[in-house]
C-alpha cells in the first residue's frame, strides 16, 4: 500500500503493503532520519527497518495463531506458540518480498527509495520522487501484489505434498492464504492502496491531469475506509466469513470492530495525505529562488551596522551581504543579529561580526525551484543563503523566513 511519510519536505507515494507509504526527488542524498526502527540490513541498497510496533503485531499474530493450532494440533501443547512465531516471521518476511518488488521497480526507474518500514499493519517503501508517466506508475503498484499472488502460489505448490493436518500443512496453508489476502486487499482501487495508485494511473491516462487521478483515488479511498468500518464487523458478526455464530463471542465483536476502526482510521487518513501531498506538488513549482530572493547590498566586513543599514534603505535592499575588497561574496548577515543589535550601538558593531560565513552549499542559483530548492536548502541547513546568477553575480539572499511562508501559501491554495 502507499502512503506519504513526511519528514519536513514533500514526497511523493510509494509503495507498500499495509496501510502507509509514499516518493520524494532528485538531488543531493537527506542523512538517515533517526526513528526508522532496528535496522535488519539493506539489500539493493536500500535500508529496512523494523518498526517497533511490528514486535506488538507479532505478539499478538504469535497468540492468536497459537490459539488456531491449539483446535487443530492440540497435541503441540506450548509448543504451538513457538510454530506461530515462526509463521509471523515468515508472513513478515513475504511483506517484505512484497515490499522489494516496489524498490526495485522504482530503482529500475531510476526513483530513490529513501527505506522499507516493516511496522503495524504491514510495510512501507519510501519512494523518493514521483513516477513521470501513468505507465510507470501503473506497474510500480501493481508489481507490489502481483509478487503476493506469486507467493501465494509458491506456497501453494509444496501444499499439495504435505498432509493438512501437520505442521507444515498449516504453516503452508496459512502462509499461501495470508499472502492471498494481501494481494487482494492491497487491489482495491484505492488510496492509499496500491490498488488506488493504479486506478490513480488510470484516471492520470485518460485524463492527461495527475491531479485527477489523485482525487479520484483518494475519495474512492475514503468510501473504502467507511466500508471497512462498516463491512468488517457485519462480516464476521453475521457469519459471512465462514464462522458460525454461535462460537462468535462478545469479545470477538468488540475486536474485530476495533480492527476495523484502525484499518478505516489509517485508508482515510492515508487517502487524505495523498491529496494534500499532490496538492502541494502542484504548486511546488511556484516556489522559486529567485522571487523569494530579498535585494541585498554589499558591504565589507568593517562598516559599522548604522551605515550599511542607510545604504540598505537607500537602495530598498532588505538584506546585507560582507564582501572582501574585490567584490567578492564572503558572508550574509543574519537578519537575527542585526535584530539583537540596540540601534544605539549599531554604529559601533561592524557587520563582519554579525555575517555568517558563506560555504559552498548555501549559495543558490537564482534559477532553482520547487523540489530540487528545497532539498538544496535542507541538505546545507541556514537562516540565510546568497542566492547568485550564472555569471557568479551576487543576486540577493535568501532567507528560510520567506520560503516557508511561501510553502505555506502553497498548501493554502486550492489545487487547479
Amino acid at each position: 500500500m502507499d502512503n506519504s511519510g513526511d519528514s519536513g519536505r514533500p514526497q511523493p507515494g510509494a509503495g507498500g503493503t499495509g496501510p502507509g507509504t509514499g516518493p520524494e526527488k532528485d538531488g543531493p542524498r537527506r542523512p538517515e532520519e533517526p526513528g526508522g526502527g532496528l535496522l535488519m540490513g539493506r539489500p539493493f541498497g536500500v535500508p529496512v527497518y523494523v518498526a517497533p510496533s511490528w514486535f506488538v503485531v507479532a505478539a499478538l499474530i504469535t497468540w492468536v495463531f497459537g490459539g488456531q493450532l491449539d483446535r487443530v494440533l492440540p497435541e503441540l501443547g506450548a509448543a504451538r506458540y513457538l510454530v506461530a512465531l515462526f509463521f509471523a516471521i515468515a508472513f513478515y518476511a513475504s511483506v517484505l518480498v512484497h515490499e522489494l518488488a516496489h524498490t526495485i521497480a522504482a530503482l529500475r526507474y531510476k526513483l530513490p527509495v529513501r527505506r522499507i518500514q516493516l511496522q503495524f499493519f504491514g510495510g512501507v517503501s519510501e519512494i523518493e520522487k514521483e513516477s513521470e508517466t501513468p505507465g510507470r506508475e501503473f506497474v510500480l503498484a501493481f508489481v507490489g501484489p502481483l509478487l503476493s499472488l506469486v507467493l501465494g502460489g509458491i506456497f501453494y505448490v509444496p501444499l499439495q505434498f504435505v498432509e493438512a493436518g501437520t505442521v507444515p500443512g498449516v504453516l503452508l496453508a496459512g502462509l499461501m492464504v495470508s499472502n492471498l489476502i494481501v494481494a487482494a486487499f492491497n487491489l482495491l482501487p484505492g488510496l492509499p492502496l496500491d490498488g488506488g495508485r493504479m486506478l490513480r494511473a488510470v484516471v492520470w491516462k485518460i485524463t492527461g491531469k495527475p491531479m485527477s487521478g489523485t482525487v479520484a483515488a483518494a475519495w474512492v479511498g475514503r468510501g473504502l475506509a467507511v466500508t471497512v468500518l462498516v463491512g468488517l464487523p457485519l462480516l464476521t458478526h453475521t457469519g459471512a466469513l465462514g464462522n458460525p455464530t454461535s462460537e462468535i463471542s462478545g469479545f470477538e465483536t468488540v475486536t474485530d470492530a476495533l480492527l476495523a476502526a484502525i484499518l478505516a482510521a489509517i485508508i482515510w487518513t492515508g487517502a487524505g495525505n495523498s491529496l494534500r501531498m499532490a496538492r502541494l506538488r502542484e504548486h511546488l513549482p511556484g516556489l522559486r529562488a529567485r522571487t523569494l530572493t530579498r535585494r541585498a547590498v554589499p558591504v565589507e566586513s568593517a562598516t559599522p551596522l548604522s551605515e550599511a543599514l542607510r545604504r540598505a534603505n537607500e537602495a530598498g535592499a532588505r538584506a546585507l551581504v560582507v564582501v572582501d575588497g574585490q567584490g567578492s561574496a564572503k558572508g550574509v548577515v543574519r537578519e537575527a543579529a542585526i535584530v539583537g543589535v540596540p540601534e544605539h550601538r549599531r554604529p559601533w558593531v561592524a557587520v563582519g561580526s554579525l555575517s555568517q560565513d558563506i560555504t559552498e552549499g548555501m549559495r543558490i542559483p537564482a534559477e532553482l525551484a520547487g523540489e530540487p530548492l528545497l532539498d538544496r536548502l535542507k541538505a546545507t541547513p541556514a537562516t540565510e543563503y546568497l542566492v547568485v546568477e550564472e555569471t557568479g553575480e551576487i543576486y540577493g539572499v535568501l532567507s528560510t523566513v520567506d520560503v516557508e511562508r511561501a510553502f505555506v501559501a502553497a498548501m493554502a491554495r486550492p489545487a487547479s
